[in-house]
């Protein structure tokens, strides 16, 4: 997925089995961040900090949308846990980190295992991808005002 690029009209299904749509935010610009893992500090800090913005982020006219290879349960246990007031998609199957190009081979301590590059796309409000803040450049403390700027 690269700038300039359509956004899949169908996201997959958040932590309550809800199918999620791009059109569901048409009108609306779209912060979809894709993250590794729920309940790990840097995920936790970046749900965090939108969380603690999110009045801003929904006043400047962003709708927030976080996806990770989690289950169900799992998103709903993060979400009740940190208060999170935007839906996460339990992207189980892959389906939406493969087409975002955001799934691939890591390495961490001297281990090479596959997982999400932390990656946000922001979709404008006709689906377009706008403009992505990439791994390298995401600062999980200050992600609200990366993408506020």
């Amino acid at each position: 997925m690269e700038t300039g690029n359509k956004a899949p009209e169908i996201l997959g299904r958040d932590q309550n089995g809800n199918e999620i749509r791009l059109s569901d935010y048409k009108g609306k610009k779209l912060v979809l961040y894709f993250y590794p893992k729920d309940l790990t500090s840097g995920c936790t800090q970046q749900a965090c900090n939108l969380r603690d913005n999110y009045k801003e982020l929904r006043e400047a006219g962003y709708e927030v949308l976080g996806v990770s290879v989690d289950n169900e349960a799992q998103h709903r246990k993060f979400i009740e846990r940190q208060q999170l007031p935007f839906s996460l998609i339990a992207d189980t199957e892959h389906a939406l980190v493969e087409a975002f190009g955001v799934w691939g081979e890591k390495k961490m301590y001297g281990r090479t295992y596959f997982g999400t590059f932390r990656t946000t796309f922001i979709i404008n409000e006709e689906g377009i991808v706008e403009r992505i803040i990439g791994p390298k450049e995401i600062k999980v403390k200050e992600h609200a005002s990366q993408i506020l700027d």
